[in-house]
C-alpha cells in the first residue's frame, strides 16, 4: 500500500513535457517551410492582380457587369480545364508543375506592363491576361494541394492545411489592400510590377523544394481520358467527396461572385476611394485568418465535415448581411465575420478530398474540385446581369439566399459528410527518412 501511495507521488513529481498547441506543427518540415512562403507569394500576386485589374475595367468602363467579366474569364479555365489539371497532378512531377504555372502567370503580367507602358492596354486585354492566368491556376490548384501528403505525410495534413490557409487568406487580405494602394500612391501599372515581384519570389521558394523520392507521379497510362473518366467514376463513388464537390459548386456558384461586386458597392453605395477599396476587399481574408489559426489549433480534429458545412453557411449568411449594409465601417467588420466562416469552407475543402482520396486518386480528385470551382465564372455572370437590371446588393441577397438553402439541403441529403473520416491507409511522413531534416 505505502509503495502504491509513494508511487504515485513520484509520479506527481516527475517532470511531464507541456501541452504544446498544434499551430505550427507542420513547419517542423523543412520542405514545407519553403513551401509554405511560396504559396502565399503566389497567392499574394494573384490577388494582387485581380484587385489591379478589376479598376482597371472599372475606371474605362463603369459598367458592373464588364467588371464581372474579370471574374468571369479568371475562372473560366478552372471550369474547362480544372479536371485535366488534376490528371496531370497525378501523370507529373507535382513540384515541376508548379514551377511552370508560376512562370506563366509571370509572363502573363509582364505582358501586361508593356501595354500599359505602350499605352495601347484597352479593358479587353484585361480579360485576357486573367485567362491566361487562370488557366495556370488551372494547373497549380491540384498539384499545389495534392503535394502536401507527399511532403509531411497524412498525419499532420490538417495542421499544413490549415497553415496552407492562413497563407492564402493572408494574401487575401494584403493583396487587395496593397493593390488598391499602390493604385492611388502610383497607378496599375506600379502595381504589376509588384505583381512581377511577388512571382520571382515564390518561383525562387518553389526552386528549394525538395520532392521526396519515388512521388514523382501516381500513374502512368499513357490514355488521359482513362484517367479522367477514372477520377469521375471515384468520385462519383464517395459520398464524402461528391457532397464536398456540389457544396463547392453552390459556393463558388452563388457566394464567392459577391466578390465582383465590392469595388462597385464601394465607390457607388459606400463612397469610398482606391485605398479604402483595397482594404474592404481584403477584410474577408483577415477573418479567414482567424478562423484558418484556430483549425490549425485543434490537435485531432475528428468531424471536418462538420467545420465545412456549418462554416459554408455562415458565410452565406454573413454575405447577405453584407448585401444590406451602408455604412463602410459595418461593411468591414461584417466581412470579417465572413472570412470567419469561410475560413472552415477553404481549409477543410481540399482536407476532406485527400483525406479520402486513395493517394493514387488525389491528383483527380482535386482536379474535380477544381472543376467545381470553375463554376465561379457562371456565377460571375449571373450577378453582374442582375446587379446590372437591379443593384450589385439586390444580386447579392437573391445569390446568398439560394445558396443557403441549396448548401443546408446538401447537408441534410447527405449526411456522410457529417460524419468522421476513416483513415485506413497510413503513409510515410517526410520526417521518417533521416536523410530529410525536420528542422534546420
Amino acid at each position: 500500500m505505502h509503495d502504491k501511495i509513494f508511487m504515485s507521488y513520484r509520479s506527481l513529481l516527475r517532470p511531464h513535457p507541456p501541452s504544446m498547441p498544434h499551430t505550427f506543427d507542420a513547419f517542423r518540415h523543412r520542405s514545407f517551410r519553403l513551401l509554405w512562403p511560396a504559396n502565399f507569394f503566389g497567392y499574394i500576386s494573384r490577388w494582387m492582380q485581380m484587385t489591379l485589374l478589376v479598376w482597371f475595367v472599372l475606371e474605362i468602363t463603369e459598367s458592373p457587369f464588364y467588371v464581372a467579366l474579370v471574374g468571369f474569364f479568371g475562372m473560366a479555365p478552372l471550369l474547362l480545364f480544372g479536371a485535366f489539371g488534376g490528371v496531370l497532378a497525378d501523370r507529373l512531377n507535382k513540384l515541376k508543375l508548379l514551377l511552370t504555372t508560376q512562370v506563366i502567370n509571370l509572363l502573363a503580367s509582364v505582358g501586361m506592363i508593356a501595354l500599359l507602358l505602350s499605352g495601347h492596354a484597352e479593358f479587353w486585354h484585361a480579360y485576357v491576361m486573367v485567362f491566361i492566368t487562370g488557366l495556370g491556376w488551372a494547373f497549380d490548384m491540384p498539384a499545389r494541394r495534392s503535394i502536401l501528403p507527399d511532403l509531411i505525410g497524412r498525419e499532420g495534413l490538417t495542421n499544413a492545411m490549415a497553415l496552407e490557409s492562413v497563407g492564402m487568406h493572408s494574401s487575401r487580405m494584403l493583396g487587395p489592400t496593397v493593390a488598391g494602394a499602390l493604385i492611388a500612391v502610383v497607378d496599375v501599372t506600379g502595381g504589376f510590377v509588384a505583381v512581377c515581384a511577388c512571382m520571382v519570389i515564390a518561383i525562387g521558394f518553389l526552386a528549394a523544394v525538395n520532392m521526396p523520392p519515388g512521388r514523382e507521379a501516381a500513374i502512368t497510362s499513357a490514355n488521359i481520358f482513362k484517367n479522367l473518366a477514372e477520377g469521375f467514376a471515384y468520385v462519383r463513388g464517395d459520398r464524402v467527396i461528391l457532397a464536398t464537390i456540389i457544396i463547392t459548386v453552390f459556393m463558388n456558384l452563388l457566394l464567392f461572385p459577391y466578390m465582383q461586386m465590392v469595388p462597385v458597392i464601394s465607390t457607388q453605395t459606400l463612397g469610398v476611394g482606391p485605398g479604402l477599396m483595397g482594404l474592404l476587399m481584403g477584410a474577408d481574408g483577415l477573418g479567414a485568418i482567424m478562423g484558418s489559426i484556430t483549425i490549425a489549433s485543434i490537435g485531432n480534429m475528428k468531424y471536418h465535415g462538420r467545420v465545412y458545412l456549418y462554416g459554408s453557411l455562415a458565410g452565406l449568411v454573413m454575405c447577405f448581411v453584407f448585401a444590406l449594409t451602408q455604412n463602410y465601417n459595418v461593411a468591414l467588420v461584417v466581412l470579417i465575420l465572413l472570412g470567419l466562416g469561410t475560413a472552415g469552407f477553404g481549409t477543410m475543402q481540399a482536407t476532406i478530398v485527400v483525406l479520402s482520396a486513395k493517394p493514387e486518386m488525389r491528383g483527380r480528385a482535386l482536379g474535380v474540385i477544381s472543376l467545381a470551382i470553375g463554376a465561379g465564372p457562371i456565377g460571375a455572370l449571373i450577378i453582374g446581369a442582375i446587379a446590372d437590371v437591379a443593384s450589385p446588393a439586390t444580386a447579392i441577397m437573391i445569390l446568398t439566399s439560394i445558396g443557403f438553402v441549396a448548401v443546408g439541403l446538401v447537408g441534410i441529403a447527405m449526411p456522410q459528410l457529417r460524419g468522421q473520416i476513416v483513415r485506413t491507409e497510413p503513409e510515410r511522413a517526410e520526417t521518417t527518412r533521416p536523410a530529410l531534416q525536420s528542422a534546420d
